[in-house]
């Protein structure tokens, strides 16, 4: 058996210590966002609380829109927090039509543990739109890691973007 020569030697050395480098910015790098699909169960819409801003009770006029809460709940089954998520639904009046036309997404529930967790939304409803409403085809999707930005705790939201109590 002949002896390697230096330089091959320290070819192969610096190759083993760029996998080794390499392997570990891989693992503590995060990995591409993946999207996960969640239960929905209970939903139901309902008008805003009065005391809720979005119920804007001094601009209430005919060409206006309503304010309603779509509330239900949403089911993480896995161990960790699906974020940024998602909720899509198709809303029907009374005459089948639909609420929200060209829009199946309406609106995001944000983080969600896991486990179960009651979400509330606003939806702003054309007014004389003539109810009940039927609440059909809703699921939620977030994913494993940020996918939008997030507001820091001392900007200040709209009063709309401000959080519906899931009650």
């Amino acid at each position: 058996m002949q002896p390697v020569p230096a330089s091959t030697f320290k070819t192969l050395l610096g190759l083993l210590i760029g996998l080794v480098l390499g392997l570990i910015l891989w693992q503590l790098l995060p990995g591409p966002a993946l999207a996960a699909d969640l239960q929905v169960e209970g939903v139901h819409l309902e008008p805003c609380p009065l005391s809720d801003p979005g119920s804007q009770s001094g601009l209430r006029r005919p060409s206006g829109a309503s304010c309603y809460a779509l509330r239900g709940e949403v089911i993480n089954p896995g161990r960790q927090t699906v974020v940024d998520t998602d909720l899509f639904a198709l809303i029907l009046d009374a005459s089948g039509e639909p609420v929200l036309p060209n829009r199946s997404r309406v609106g995001s529930i944000g983080d969600v543990p896991p486990g179960r967790s009651s979400f509330a939304l606003r939806l702003a409803v054309p007014a004389g739109t003539p109810g009940p409403f039927q609440v059909g085809k809703v699921r939620a999707r977030g994913f494993s890691a940020p996918v939008r930005m997030r507001a820091s705790a001392d900007q200040e939201k709209l009063p709309l973007e401000e959080a519906l109590s899931p009650g």
